[in-house]
């Protein structure tokens, strides 16, 4: 039976190159980045998927693989693709919900953690050839604040009992409240932010980016925030208003700021002067907070178990993002 071809982008590829090469019925081509060399090797090796990474794609690339192909997201974010194109060209975009919580919740720890006990600082002190002491705080008895009470942002709160924090979550469907409380962890969970921001010493965000989120942190927000709050993002970058954490971070309106990812990747300050890299009280990482070992292992087999099953036709398998696109296919 010949194999179901595959391009991958080299960056993904590379994460779980193991999984990738073990995989059984899929011949997988690896593709440099941008779009355009990506498009023109699948159509080189008329591939009927393409896995991809965080970054957009808005062009060749849903014209080069052929009706009923897959465009399969290497993670769980998709605001990347552009599902009413996908849809058009009758491609099934897919993602992969389940695998990376704990991952991404860990790094949100980690970033906590960074910043309780100034190891930003301290590393570059260090060296730099310092020796400068500084006092830094516990997690017990802070109260930390999740916006967004999904995946990640419920095993964040199960972490974050274990360091002894009490627990405010942000989550505008009540159904969940009452299991939000009961098996994760949460003290109190409210669908108003204004019950949470003023409230919470430490906030971390965990929705996605869309109309209603996007740069949803603005000065507004932050300024309905607790003084000298802590900022955490391990989401998409596009929540956060960059310039307005900028300016409060150097106001002391926010005491610090942990964050993972970024407007503009690899990273470029949103304004002239405004360069987050600069301030002292801030702790950044290049977007990582998926990329353990073992996640991106299950995000690859995750993916490859997309294509698999579209290719089979068995699309209630798929984890679609563009339903929408399975008319259009029956329409076919």
């Amino acid at each position: 039976m010949a194999k179901i071809r595959v391009v991958v982008t080299a960056p993904e590829y590379v994460k779980a190159e193991a999984t990738f090469q073990a995989a059984e019925g899929v011949d997988i081509r690896v593709s440099d980045w941008p779009e355009g060399e990506l498009a023109e090797a699948v159509r080189e090796h008329e591939a009927f998927g393409a896995i991809l990474g965080v970054e957009t794609y808005s062009g060749a690339l849903y014209s080069a693989l052929p009706r009923g192909g897959v465009l399969a997201r290497f993670g769980v974010g998709h605001d990347g693709l552009d599902k009413v194109a996908a849809t058009a060209c009758g491609l099934l975009a897919t993602n992969t919900p389940g695998v990376l919580e704990d991952a991404v919740a860990e790094h949100a720890i980690a970033l906590i953690l960074g910043v309780a006990k100034n190891l930003n600082a301290f590393a570059l002190g260090m060296a730099a050839g310092e020796w400068a002491p500084r006092l830094g705080f516990e997690l017990r008895g802070r109260t930390l604040g999740i916006v967004g009470c999904g995946g990640i942002g419920r095993r964040l709160a199960r972490f974050a009992n274990a360091f002894g924090m009490t627990v405010l979550g942000l989550e505008p469907d009540p159904t969940v409240h009452d299991e939000l409380r009961r098996d994760w962890g949460f003290a109190e969970v409210h669908a108003d932010l204004a019950d949470v921001l003023p409230r919470a010493q430490i906030l971390s965000l965990h929705v996605p980016v869309n109309q209603h989120t996007h740069h949803m942190v603005d000065a507004d927000f932050i300024a309905a925030m607790r003084e000298n709050a802590i900022l955490v993002n391990t989401a998409r970058g596009p929540v956060v208003d960059e310039v307005a954490v900028y300016d409060a971070l150097v106001s002391g309106r926010l005491a610090s700021a942990a964050l993972d990812v970024f407007e503009a990747e690899p990273y470029v300050p949103a304004a002239p002067g405004k360069d987050l890299r600069a301030l002292p009280n801030v702790l950044l990482t290049p977007h990582v907070a998926s990329s353990s070992v073992e996640a991106c292992q299950r995000m690859a087999s995750a993916s490859l178990a997309n294509v698999r099953q579209a290719f089979a036709g068995a699309y209630d398998a798929v984890s679609l993002i563009n339903p929408g696109v399975l008319d259009v296919l029956s329409r076919s």
